[in-house]
């Protein structure tokens, strides 16, 4: 039945991959002038059924009708033009061109007949539609220089620009300051009240329940239970994706650092990212490291692999000195680096789940012969176990590209690839940003277990909590610099903050 008042409605839309249904007959309406909360488990079917609605799939069954009329899109440009936007997790913006250029990137204001840009249009409208989303930047400003959270507002601001109606944000926060945030869930009130209708997909149940005036619950590519926003809890959200109630969300913690160091780091630099800093990580240790956003966790962990060199200091790794190692070494030595940026950086998204699953692993000599002749056989083997070790949900690793996956099987996918290195020192640098309770168990249960078995883990997270529930000790980072130290009997949460706000009292902030 189809309601007045509705923008969208699905009837029994239906989509395969590889043969396995990824939307079971999806009948559902999305009302004006409403933020709808789209939840459930990575691979539950929401991107799917976002990407048909958005032009980037066809349906296989069913249909859909937009604003009272039949809609069927030819690809997302049709999606556009009909008023529909979709904000993606990874941002679709060309970071070395200007502010102006990203919102006109494929409608420039041009003179007739002789199609020459008119820049000073161009930069008025752009100017215009910043105002609109209460961004106070010059828009000759190139974007790779503004913040995660600046960039998310001009992609809204490009979608306001093309008169949307409607506002696909899948993941919009997981990138952004809690400031950031605040300030996108002030502009996202002030868009529903204009009349557009916003999609919200998120992990973070809470901040669904409080922005959402509807909740959809997704699992194995049907709509489980949908309603108004006081219909639900974030318990009841968490049981109706997951098809069971779940009482703990931390596995029990089993893992015991010894006195035997894997990792020394002895007063390490690199001119305005880190500053002296100097720690150990222990044999079957999982280590927190905490800090705000530019506090140069991650500059650490790129140095720490061999991504970036460093100016002075000392890193040894197993007993034996790391000094100007290249990734290839660190590799050699049994380190392994799970990126924060899984898209661009974790892996080959053309390639298929069995190839980047393997990737790093070909030099070990039970997956090649003299490091030339690939053994095939072993690499499918391993590749199958680790897969269903992760709960990694694939219809064919041998066949399917990693860009198929979804963002939570993504991150398995690029986890799975450092497991089969099955390496000494882990840096995991957000690992669970962006994926589902489910996983994120799943993953928390991967470093609980490695840690038992000896490996050192060094655990970077914006979140406090499962670094609390997880870890051994919590370093605390702010400025380039280590500016705290707590044991796993001496968490608290109001020191840990004050720790991670000292360096910047102290030395100012980072960008």
């Amino acid at each position: 039945m189809i309601l007045s008042g509705e923008l969208i409605h699905f009837g029994n839309i239906t989509k395969e991959f590889f043969g396995i249904r990824a939307l079971a007959g999806i009948t559902l309406s999305m009302p004006s002038g409403q933020i709808v909360g789209l939840v459930g488990e990575n691979g539950a079917g929401k991107s799917t059924l976002m990407n048909v609605l958005g032009g980037v799939f066809a349906p296989d069954a069913g249909s859909m009708i937009w604003q009272g009329r039949p809609y069927s899109p030819e690809g997302p440009a049709d999606a556009t033009r009909e008023g529909i936007a979709f904000i993606h997790q990874e941002l679709n913006l060309f970071g070395n061109l200007s502010i102006a250029d990203n919102l006109f990137i494929d409608g420039f204001p041009r003179v007739r007949r002789l199609g020459v840009l008119k820049r000073g249009t161009a930069n008025r409208l752009a100017r215009q539609r910043l105002e609109a989303v209460a961004l106070e930047c010059p828009v000759n400003t190139p974007v790779e220089n503004l913040t995660p959270g600046e960039q998310q507002l001009v992609e809204i601001a490009r979608a306001l620009g093309r008169n949307a109606r409607l506002i696909i944000l899948d993941e919009p926060t997981s990138s952004l300051t809690q400031n950031e945030r605040e300030r996108l869930f002030g502009l996202m009130n002030e868009l529903r009240k204009g009349g557009c209708t916003l999609v919200f997909i998120s992990h973070n149940l809470d901040e669904v329940l409080r922005m959402s005036d509807r909740i959809v619950v997704m699992r194995d590519g049907c709509v489980v239970s949908t309603g108004e926003k006081r219909e639900y809890t974030v318990e009841r959200m968490i049981t109706d994706m997951v098809g069971r109630q779940i009482n703990n969300l931390y596995p029990e913690k089993t893992s015991r650092a010894s006195e035997e160091v894997l990792l020394r780091v002895e007063g390490l630099s690199r001119s305005g990212t880190v500053d002296d800093v100097s720690f150990v990580l222990h044999r079957g240790e999982i280590l927190g490291l905490f800090g705000l956003m530019g506090s140069g966790r991650t500059e650490l962990a790129r140095i720490l692999f061999g991504l970036d060199s460093f100016s002075a200091g000392n890193l040894e790794a197993i007993g034996r000195p790391l000094g100007g190692h290249k990734p290839a070494k660190s590799i050699s030595r049994g380190l392994a680096f799970v990126t924060e940026n899984r898209r661009d950086e974790g892996l080959l998204m053309e390639g298929t789940i069995e190839s980047n699953v393997a990737l790093a692993a070909l030099r070990r000599r039970a997956f090649s012969r003299w490091s030339v002749w690939i053994r095939g056989g072993a690499i499918r083997e391993r590749t199958l176990r680790t897969a269903g070790e992760l709960r990694l949900h694939a219809a064919d690793l041998r066949r399917q590209p990693a860009r198929n996956l979804s963002g939570g099987n993504q991150q398995k996918a690029v986890i799975a690839k450092w497991l089969l290195t099955e390496p000494k020192i882990l840096i995991l640098d957000e690992p669970t940003r962006g994926i589902d309770i489910g996983a994120k168990y799943e993953i928390y249960t991967i470093m609980n277990n490695l840690a038992a078995e000896g490996a050192g883990i060094l655990f970077i997270s914006s979140e406090l909590e499962e670094l609390a529930a997880t870890c051994d000790r919590i370093l605390v980072m702010s400025n380039g610099r280590i500016h705290g130290e707590f044991s796993r009997g001496a968490f608290d949460e109001k020191a840990i903050l004050e720790a991670a706000f000292e360096g910047l009292r102290i030395g100012g902030t980072k960008r």
